[in-house]
């Protein structure tokens, strides 16, 4: 077992309302979700709830040369170690909800595509506005917003609440086939201004 997989577990452990999955997404998950949120097309690029890495390496890979990329960690052991492997990225120890700012700081005025890979549907309905509302405001016209959501949490009431709230923010939802060999097996929305 690696070394990122063993600190996911960890901090799993320490945060399970933080950390939504046991194991990091699967390179067909990512892989998907990358390609419906257009990242290699995007200018400027957010990614909530970078953890590990899996998808913030394969941002790095997939985005243009000339994009800027700002990958947001809350926890402070997952951000740490993600930027001693990727020194070339701006990882910020954050909440998501401080977007805008973050933006501001950055003399960035809008994002074209944000990849999450939040546990929406963990979250009460004040903390699920509070990360998503800052989303909404920050997209460009015609921006993706990407999250991945697990079979496991579609009963719970706060996934069927973010749903809703997807709905009511972006003008277009689409939502992804189950992917069997992700660990649990997910699904993802793409969402557009």
């Amino acid at each position: 077992m690696d070394q990122s997989t063993l600190l996911f577990w960890r901090e799993f452990l320490r945060h399970p309302t933080q950390i939504g999955a046991l194991v990091p997404t699967s390179e067909g998950l990512v892989q998907a979700m990358l390609q419906g949120a257009q990242v290699s097309q995007a200018q400027v690029i957010v990614e909530f709830g970078a953890g590990t890495g899996s998808f913030t390496k394969e941002i790095v890979k997939a985005k243009a040369p000339d994009s800027r990329f700002l990958a947001i960690e809350l926890n402070p052991h997952l951000a740490q170690t993600l930027q001693s492997q990727l020194p070339q990225i701006d990882v910020c120890c954050e909440s998501a909800a401080n977007l805008p700012q973050l933006l501001q700081e950055r003399n960035l005025k809008q994002v074209d595509t944000i990849i999450s890979t939040l546990p929406w549907s963990a979250f009460d309905d004040q903390l699920q506005s509070q990360l998503l509302a800052p989303a909404c405001k920050s997209l460009a016209p015609g921006g993706r917003f990407a999250t991945v959501a697990y079979l496991s949490g579609l009963l719970l009431p706060g996934a069927r609440r973010f749903a809703r709230k997807l709905k009511e923010c972006f003008r277009h939802v689409y939502r992804a086939p189950l992917i069997w060999n992700n660990l649990p097996p997910a699904f993802f929305y793409i969402c557009t201004k």
